[in-house]
């Protein structure tokens, strides 16, 4: 299956079937994409990240990539600092793209009662597909100390 493909797939299904948060979807995407299997705890973690999504603070997707980062730079045996390194790189790449990092400022339309169900699955889809784009451009963590 294709890259886009699958990434619409998923998070449509994990929107409207599971009816996942946005970093708890990016986890379990990028974690298809990638063959990493993700422990049920760092996914019921996941779960916490919805009630700052509903503040307006940090993104979930941003969240949500920045935590498989760390997943799979420990798997590919990345130092902590080299990990913590590519997520500052990380976090400012998506800022230039999206021009935030912010729910509030991300979410089309904000946060009102009568807004509908998973109103940033389009967004969602487009963070996959750019949060998956980068890690294959650094296509491993061997460069970063």
């Amino acid at each position: 299956m294709e890259l886009k493909e699958l990434i619409e797939q998923r998070v449509h299904d994990y929107y409207w079937e599971e009816d996942l948060n946005c970093a708890t979807t990016m986890l379990k995407t990028l974690g298809e994409i990638y063959k990493v299997k993700l422990d049920d705890q760092v996914l019921d973690a996941a779960i916490a990240m919805h009630g700052a999504g509903k503040f307006g603070a940090q993104c979930g997707l941003v969240e949500g990539t920045l935590m498989f980062y760390g997943i799979l730079g420990k798997q590919q045996g990345v130092s902590n600092k080299g990990i913590r390194d590519i997520c500052y790189k990380f976090a400012d790449q998506f800022q230039e793209e999206f021009g935030s990092l912010l729910c509030r400022e991300l979410r089309p339309e904000g946060f009102a009662a009568d807004n509908p169900p998973h109103l940033c699955e389009d967004l969602t889809k487009r963070a996959v597909e750019f949060s998956a784009k980068i890690i294959i451009d650094n296509s491993s963590f061997n460069d970063i100390e």
